[in-house]
């Protein structure tokens, strides 16, 4: 069957959209990507999300509104994938959509309760494009005492597990998280910031989205002072199961490191970023692994930073380093991928969270169906 794959990360890019053929059992799945795009926001858009991100001057109708505008962004998004294949929608049996993290609060901190927020109604999706929609899949985790995240090592497990090797699959992109699969063990947890930071510093001294091939790190030396204050950060000594996001390591957290180093240049800044965020990986592989990977394949947007695929490389040496290209899959659609397997699984009542990841309590089904509103039936 084909399907599509909606993701919207913490890097705020715009939204990847994947078709993919899927089939099989989940002891022998074929997933075969048929074709990538990624519809940007638009800017009025992306800075709505930031100030409901950034928790400032926040209203109930700015989130109210909020929901459906990203709605009607993931829906234009189906509809483009539909015309570029040629396809009409009784063609696509779901849309798998991951929705856009709002926030993110895996642990209690009171008066707040455990919980996370994914933005973008479904029924605006289902409505325009016929199709049935699946999303919220981090909440049922959650609800069995789990942190919501990490979701991708399912799909990983599915797709890259070999027997006698141990290879760590790293996503780097608003924030960086690994899968290490073993022979006898699945981990999984987020290492720390990805591309987040080095964005960030990027948007506010060039106004620039990202540092292209990381020419801009590797144009000056790491500041070895705000280097070693930044490797104390509290989250890199918590005990997987562990999960992050903004509120750690997004626009404030920046702005403030930014104040508080004013003799730094903006190219001393981005490179100690650079390495800061490669040492939360190879630090947290290290530090948490249960056995050493020899390989790790690197997905998402900063797959694409050569620089710090260097420094990835240079801390740990002994550990091959390379690209989900070098394998024949894609960097950019590895986690919309891993959401149509998310979606395939909920249709075929398979749980897909991986407690030792997660830390839930149990295995559940995860996500939750908006139907296609003009089906002559809506059972699936």
């Amino acid at each position: 069957m084909l399907a599509i794959g909606l993701m919207s990360g913490t890097s705020l890019d715009g939204v990847d959209t994947v078709l993919c053929e899927i089939s099989g059992t989940m002891d022998h799945l074929s997933v075969k990507q048929v074709d990538f795009m990624t519809l940007p926001f638009d800017k009025d858009v992306k800075e709505r999300i930031r100030t409901v991100i950034q928790g400032e001057n926040i209203s109930t109708q700015l989130l109210c509104s909020l929901n459906f505008e990203l709605g009607h962004v993931f829906s234009r998004a189906v509809k483009l994938m539909l015309e570029k294949n040629n396809l009409k929608a009784e063609a696509v049996r779901f849309v798998a959509n991951h929705g856009q993290t709002l926030y993110h609060l895996p642990k209690a901190e009171y008066p707040y309760v455990p919980s996370t927020l994914q933005m973008g109604e479904a029924a605006i999706i289902a409505y325009d494009n016929h199709i049935d929609v699946i999303d919220d899949f981090r909440v049922m985790d959650m609800a069995a005492k789990g942190e919501g995240a990490p979701l991708v090592p399912f799909s990983e497990m599915l797709l890259y597990r070999k027997k006698g090797e141990v290879v760590a699959l790293q996503n780097i992109g608003g924030i960086s998280n690994v899968t290490i699969l073993g022979d006898g063990h699945v981990q999984a947890f987020d290492c720390g910031p990805g591309n987040m930071m080095i964005d960030e510093a990027m948007r506010y001294f060039y106004d620039l989205p990202y540092d292209a091939k990381g020419a801009c790190a590797a144009s000056a030396p790491v500041d070895a002072v705000l280097f070693n204050a930044l490797i104390q950060h509290p989250y890199l000594d918590r005990k997987p199961p562990k999960s992050t996001g903004r509120e750690d390591f997004g626009e404030a957290f920046v702005l403030d490191i930014i104040k508080r180093y004013p003799s730094l240049s903006a190219e001393q800044i981005v490179s100690t970023f650079t390495s800061f965020t490669a040492y939360c990986i190879s630090d947290s592989i290290q530090r948490f692994s249960h056995e050493m990977p020899t390989k790790m394949i690197v997905g998402g947007g900063g797959a694409y930073n050569d620089e710090l695929m260097r420094r990835i490389q240079g801390m740990l040496p002994n550990v091959d380093v390379k690209t989900q290209e070098a394998y024949g899959y894609s960097s950019e659609a590895k986690e919309a991928i891993a959401f149509v397997i998310l979606g395939y699984a909920f249709l075929n009542c398979i749980p897909a969270n991986v407690p030792s990841a997660t830390g839930a309590q149990d295995l559940v089904i995860l996500g939750k169906l908006t139907p296609n509103p003009f089906k002559d039936s809506l059972y699936l």
